[in-house]
């Protein structure tokens, strides 16, 4: 079964840093694009960051120069470092990935469970 799994959610105080990893499982052949979303009650889920296979970056406007996204290919893992978290960075944070190669589809679209960050003021 193919799926995403996160890790290293938690609490922090303000100011302070945190990563979060997540690992694709199952036989997997590729992956296009992988990053970070994020979401608390009666949002909706927003960009946080992506990379794509070759490295290629993008971030929300509210992370922008706070926190790096990066990825191990060989792993199918990718990371979010966190630092200078604010308060509103508390948020449920979903990895999510695209364009996946498997035995059973050409491409599809996972997400994981989540992991919930607080960041205490």
């Amino acid at each position: 079964q193919v799926q995403l799994v996160e890790s290293g959610g938690g609490l922090v105080q303000a100011g302070g840093s945190l990563r979060v990893s997540c690992a694709a499982s199952g036989i997997i052949f590729s992956i296009n694009a992988m990053g970070w979303y994020r979401q608390v009650p009666g949002k909706q889920r927003e960009l946080v960051a992506t990379v794509t296979r070759v490295g290629s970056t993008n971030y929300g406007d509210s992370v922008q120069g706070r926190f790096t996204i990066s990825r191990d290919n060989a792993k199918n893992t990718v990371y979010l470092q966190m630092s200078n978290l604010k308060p509103e960075d508390t948020a449920g944070y979903y990895c999510n990935a695209v364009g996946v190669v498997t035995t059973k589809y050409r491409s599809t679209e996972l997400w994981g469970q989540g992991t919930l960050v607080t960041v205490s003021s």
